[in-house]
């Protein structure tokens, strides 16, 4: 455009011929003619250039296509695959991989291949419409790699986004996630719009209908919101969450973050999730933050009490001591045969017996595993003592850091002093003193124990009861420690007792004096 400019400046007020403008600026006199006759340039023809190579594949390739629209979506070939097929099957005729992707894309636009749609702007009112969403990520757990899922709930009007991390996207944890959501928004939207997840949809029907989970509609019900569903394999219904997970992924879960517990994790995403609120998405008239204030009076009130997250079920205790739930067995301090209530939480097990709680495990996900806790036999153990070294209770425990490593040293002693039999015995006895002044306490005299050298069950019995008295004494008042010093006595004296030893005579009022 500036030549062109130059061009025609040059012929109306300079040289003024068309063979000197060409001659100062060193181009042909056809583009000089093009100037005086327009001051926009024309534009630039592509050239067209042929693919000698291409030729002799182009109809293999071509029958590649036209069978990939009957083949099912997530098997179709993709450019690099129709160049592998070429290089084994049409080895005679090489062709350059950028070559066959140029003409592949080309190609898949014209049969209506790829994939891309037009998509629609929509205009979205406040407080109107939230959209839900699973992902996933690898994350470093206490110096182990682990893939977590982790639940998104992103408001469509002000762009504000909450994220929580669970090992395992269980309908429980669904359910909480949307609970601890709502606590974050303030609110409840009107409208929550999913995919076909299996926490809410049971079996997907003509159309947008869906039959859906009893507890879903139980827990929609509770918060008084409506769903909504995308069809199936149409993610760009949801277009909003979608961008948020790898807007989110890429800014907060680059690179592998690393953490000491899911906890931690949880802390940063929330801490994460509220500085994205000083960003400004799009062509939004403002940041999120504020547009999330504005919105939260346009949200549903929150409902007095939660919904009850935990999936309730009945159970027998078996032999072994244990309930079975989500092919899992969890231990209890119950007799075999006993009926219980099992409730599982998003991340804990509860045992219930006429109406108390009497175990509570943390929520394992390995199928077919068996959780025990060792305070669970402990009546069992006081009748069979000799089960104990051998037993899977204490196995566990040892493997989780749990049991103490000072009572395998007193134990270890004893076994050299007592026997085999005998020191299990007096294992179990220490183990019974557990639920009367708790494992911190029982571990701390044992330590004592074994630092005085003293390798004895009464040792370990009269340091509790020594730390249980001092406890108590330490709860008296100074005007009560001020009434026990009616009993107060003076020390004896002891030489009387003396002058005996030696066989001397000792009077009757010494002996008094000393008693």
């Amino acid at each position: 455009m500036e030549m062109f400019e130059q061009l025609r400046r040059e012929f109306e007020f300079g040289i003024g011929t068309i063979q000197g403008v060409a001659r100062k600026f060193g181009v042909h006199r056809r583009q000089v003619r093009q100037a005086l006759s327009s001051s926009v340039p024309p534009e630039r023809k592509s050239p067209v250039r042929l693919c000698p190579t291409l030729e002799p594949v182009k109809a293999f390739i071509e029958a590649i296509l036209a069978s990939d629209k009957s083949a099912p979506r997530k098997q179709r070939h993709t450019a690099h695959r129709i160049w592998m097929r070429l290089r084994q099957e049409m080895s005679a005729h090489p062709v350059a991989e950028s070559t066959v992707r140029a003409y592949v894309r080309e190609r898949k636009w014209d049969l209506g291949l790829s994939g891309r749609e037009t998509c629609i702007p929509q205009d979205y009112q406040w407080g109107v419409q939230a959209q839900v969403d699973w992902y996933e990520a690898w994350v470093m757990l206490d110096g182990e790699l682990v893939k977590v899922q982790i639940f998104n709930m992103r408001s469509m009007k002000s762009g504000g986004a909450f994220h929580l991390a669970y090992l395992h996207a269980t309908q429980q944890a669904f359910f909480e996630a949307h609970e601890l959501a709502f606590a974050y928004f303030g609110g409840v939207f009107h409208v929550l719009r999913y995919d076909n997840l299996a926490s809410a949809v049971k079996k997907i029907l003509r159309g947008y209908t869906r039959e859906e989970h009893t507890r879903f509609i139980e827990f929609r019900s509770h918060w008084q919101f409506q769903a909504e569903f995308c069809a199936p394999a149409e993610p760009q219904e949801k277009g909003g969450v979608e961008g948020e997970v790898g807007t989110f992924r890429r800014n907060h879960l680059v690179p592998v973050p690393e953490f000491a517990d899911l906890e931690a994790l949880n802390r940063k995403l929330l801490a994460d999730c509220i500085a994205d609120q000083s960003r400004q998405i799009g062509d939004r008239p403002a940041l999120v933050g504020p547009m999330l204030v504005q919105e939260r009076d346009h949200l549903l009130p929150l409902a007095k009490d939660g919904y009850d997250l935990a999936e309730t079920n009945g159970s027998l205790v078996d032999g072994k001591g244990c309930v079975r739930t989500h092919l899992l067995w969890y231990s209890t301090p119950l007799r075999p045969g006993s009926k219980v209530q099992v409730r599982a939480l998003p991340s804990s097990i509860e045992v219930w017996y006429s109406g108390k709680r009497v175990a509570v495990h943390e929520r394992c996900y390995e199928r077919g595993k068996q959780i025990f806790n060792l305070e669970h036999y402990l009546d069992v153990l006081d009748k069979k003592p000799g089960a104990l070294p051998g037993s899977r209770p204490l196995a566990q425990w040892r493997a989780l850091g749990l049991w103490p490593e000072s009572f395998d040293r007193l134990w270890a002693l004893w076994r050299e002093r007592l026997g085999k039999h005998e020191s299990t015995r007096a294992m179990v006895d220490v183990l019974l003193l557990t639920p009367k002044y708790g494992w911190p306490a029982v571990k701390s005299a044992v330590d004592k124990a074994l630092s005085l050298g003293c390798t004895d069950e009464s040792a370990v019995q009269c340091l509790l009861l020594q730390s249980g008295s001092t406890a108590s004494i330490a709860q008296l008042s100074p005007d009560e420690l001020g009434n026990l010093s009616r009993y107060d006595r003076p020390l004896p004296d002891m030489i009387a007792y003396d002058q005996l030893l030696a066989g001397r005579p000792v009077s009757a009022a010494s002996l008094a004096g000393a008693l």
